[in-house]
């Protein structure tokens, strides 16, 4: 390539010169060509003592698949969640500060039967792009972290679908370019096994190019270098051991957090902000804390987005927004936690809620002293934007730019779910009342894990599996959608099903009873005296119940840990056990039997439950992964699955009588001088009826989250 200048000098300048980066490659040329011209050469332009920055960190998190405003399970639309929604909560913040910058905190491609059908029932090729990373491209996300669910599929399918080498043994990536985010994904505690190095980027530094205010007021462009992390639970390792063993390991947030923020200073970062993949917990520190995004506050961030626990933080700013999550409030006042403002040990710090409902957005103000940009505290804001933000009333409509770029697998996905299993059913299955001891989406579940595990010792050939024979088998399953991710986040299979008008049952119905489709079945062989602690661990779950106190009481204040809402089951209905709400944390189960006879601690049971519970998952004491008699190969929602049609080939159909009323547990009884509430979704007190659950007596007004109150007859 050929220059000429006004000196009459020409340079030839090599293609090696188009390697060094633009402006250094200017700097060179100008300083070649104008040499001997009593020329210098040119600085490169200086931030003004003074100026200021105005930004925005936006945030999404646990995403979970849910792109467009629909439910697959119910195959209806859901104006509460969707990216689509979200896209237009982006696009307000983005108009109302350009200066702005779009993350995302992980567990993005599991949750739906949308994600499920493109992992697992029909698998993208490498050719391919997972429909919910067709839309964030779209929607110009700048960077990402990872969550627990991206485990979920397996590190192959991982590095596939994120396009990355994770140097781990045995685990090889596609050959060519894969479809994946057009954005840098990070994750800053996880390392391969035999490279001894992190499997993502562990951190990285995303230049952005802002428009300034000098100190006399004119707008500059100016540079800040924004560095991102990204941190998961520990307890992928327990949660997702059949993929992860022996591949991967997990370090602690806070000690690679200090790790790595030297490091990316280091490498020019104006800004640090974690995305931590996990809640606030005030406990002691742990390096294998789920929750331990508290102890990212001190290592020298700039911003913290956090994750995992579907809440809201801080409060919503709406008009009547709805209260905190009650864990918030028990935060001793050393934790430093405020949940109005939203900042951690002075640290701004946002979570999103879930699904795309909410959008995080950090305000944040900067000024350039002494050679760096430093953040001014007093003028940074936090918010937590919800769909109804304008008005307190009404949704925000969907992305018209949206639904387009993922047509074609919301088709198949939908096409997919209407595949019929071949078998009816002569009642509604629903969660609405789980809580106060409607068994109707749970009791199949059960069942169908018990048949499992029997049959699978049964025909054992192993000796001390054939040694269990004669010890009880019970199951154990959790109502996993119960409210967690709002009123609309219930499970309500065959709506309207009756003896008179059975419902055929689909492909999509497995998924609403047993959620999660990476479970895998486990069973453990465990002493009455693991039973009762394992049942009282459940009843956490609920308040505890003042019966002198006159103003209403919320007998499940919080939602955000549902799953951990075991309920037990065994054939014919032979353990019954009872909950007395109005006693402490650990005392609450009562009249416990079995076969009519006291549970003793030292009688021996065989619980059918899931990985995630056998290996520790929920700390429920001494079920911690060293009871574990049984890892099948099978998922729980296959189970239910194939349960279910082994059904159909043997009657045709479940029933009511037969599948869905065996109430093993009910409240001790007890009269309040005040009102308990159960909040569920509007409109179905008729199924709490129906049920015989004639402690329902009443459907009241609203919350301000939409769950309708139900009045609870706590003496019937």
């Amino acid at each position: 390539m050929t220059f000429k200048f006004a000196t009459n000098l020409t340079l030839n300048v090599t293609p090696k010169l188009t390697r060094l980066t633009p402006i250094a490659a200017a700097i060179a040329t100008l300083t070649i060509g104008l040499a001997g011209c009593g020329s210098t050469t040119p600085s490169l332009p200086s931030v003004a003592e003074g100026t200021t920055l105005q930004i925005g960190l936006l945030e999404t998190t646990d995403i979970h698949s849910n792109v467009l405003s629909y439910n697959y399970y119910s195959l209806a639309a859901d104006t509460s969640l969707g990216l689509e929604r979200t896209s237009t909560l982006i696009q307000s913040a983005r108009a109302e500060n350009p200066n702005n910058v779009l993350l995302d905190d992980g567990d993005v491609i599991q949750g739906t039967l949308l994600g499920d059908y493109q992992a697992v029932a029909a698998p993208i090729t490498c050719s391919s792009t997972l429909a919910v990373h067709k839309v964030m491209n779209g929607l110009q996300f700048d960077g990402g972290g990872m969550g627990n669910h991206e485990f979920n599929y397996g590190l192959g399918f991982l590095s596939q679908i994120t396009n990355t080498d994770f140097g781990v043994t045995g685990v090889s990536k596609p050959a060519g370019t894969c479809g994946a985010p057009n954005f840098p994904v990070v994750l800053t505690n996880v390392n391969s096994v035999s490279s001894q190095k992190p499997i993502f980027q562990p951190y990285a530094v995303l230049p952005k190019q802002f428009t300034a205010t000098a100190p006399d007021g004119s707008k500059v462009s100016v540079k800040l270098n924004i560095g991102i992390m990204s941190f998961v639970p520990p307890q992928i390792m327990d949660w997702d051991q059949k993929n992860l063993a022996g591949k991967v390991y997990v370090n602690g947030v806070q000690e690679s957090a200090k790790q790595y923020v030297p490091e990316l200073r280091s490498k020019g970062a104006d800004l640090v902000v974690a995305l931590s993949h996990g809640g606030l917990d005030a406990t002691a520190y742990s390096p294998k804390m789920e929750n331990g995004s508290l102890y990212l506050a001190n290592t020298g961030i700039d911003a913290l987005m956090i994750g995992h626990a579907h809440l809201i933080f801080p409060k919503g700013k709406e008009i009547g927004a709805a209260a905190l999550d009650p864990s918030f409030a028990a935060f001793p006042a050393s934790a430093n936690v405020d949940a109005v403002n939203g900042f951690v040990n002075g640290v701004p710090t946002v979570m999103a809620q879930s699904w795309g409902r909410r959008l995080g957005i950090i305000k944040m103000t900067l000024i350039y002293q002494s050679g760096k940009w430093v953040v001014q505290p007093a003028k940074t804001t936090v918010e937590s934007r919800g769909f109804k933000y304008l008005d307190g009333t009404n949704i925000v409509a969907a992305d018209a730019k949206i639904a387009p770029l993922v047509a074609t697998e919301h088709a198949a996905t939908i096409a997919y779910a209407k595949q019929p299993l071949g078998v009816s059913t002569d009642f509604e299955m629903s969660s609405y009342f789980s809580l106060v001891g409607d068994v109707s989406a749970i009791q199949l579940v059960n069942q169908a894990q018990l048949d499992y595990v029997k049959n699978f010792i049964a025909s054992s050939t192993d000796a001390t599996l054939a040694s269990y024979k004669n010890i009880p088998v019970i199951s154990c399953s959790a109502p996993f959608k119960a409210g967690r991710n709002g009123p609309t986040d219930f499970t309500d299979v065959a709506p309207g099903a009756a003896p008179a008008s059975t419902f055929a049952l689909q492909v999509r119905n497995p998924g609403d009873l047993y959620l999660y489709s990476n479970n895998n079945l486990q069973a453990v062989k465990i002493k009455g005296a693991d039973l009762k602690n394992w049942l009282e661990t459940s009843a956490k779950q609920f308040a505890q119940i003042d019966i002198t106190k006159t103003a209403e009481q919320d007998l499940v204040p919080s939602y955000s840990t549902i799953y951990n809402y075991d309920v037990f089951y065994a054939e014919n209905n032979a353990l019954q056990y009872q909950i007395d709400v109005t006693k402490p944390v650990g005392s609450r189960i009562a009249n416990l039997t079995y076969l009519g006879k006291a549970v003793a601690d030292t009688d021996d049971f065989i619980v059918a439950t899931n990985d995630y519970r056998a290996g520790g998952g929920g700390n429920f004491p001494g079920i911690d992964g060293s009871k574990t008699i049984i890892k099948s190969p099978d998922a729980n929602q296959t189970v239910v699955s194939n349960y279910l049609q082994k059904l159909g080939a043997q009657t045709g159909k479940v029933s009511l009588v037969s599948n869905g009323s065996a109430k093993s547990w009910n409240f001790v009884k007890t009269a309040t001088a005040g009102p308990v509430i159960l909040r569920s979704s509007p409109g179905h007190l008729a199924l709490a009826k129906n049920a015989g659950l004639n402690l329902v007596t009443v459907e009241g007004g609203l919350d301000a989250s939409g769950f309708s109150k139900y009045a609870i007859d706590l003496s019937k």
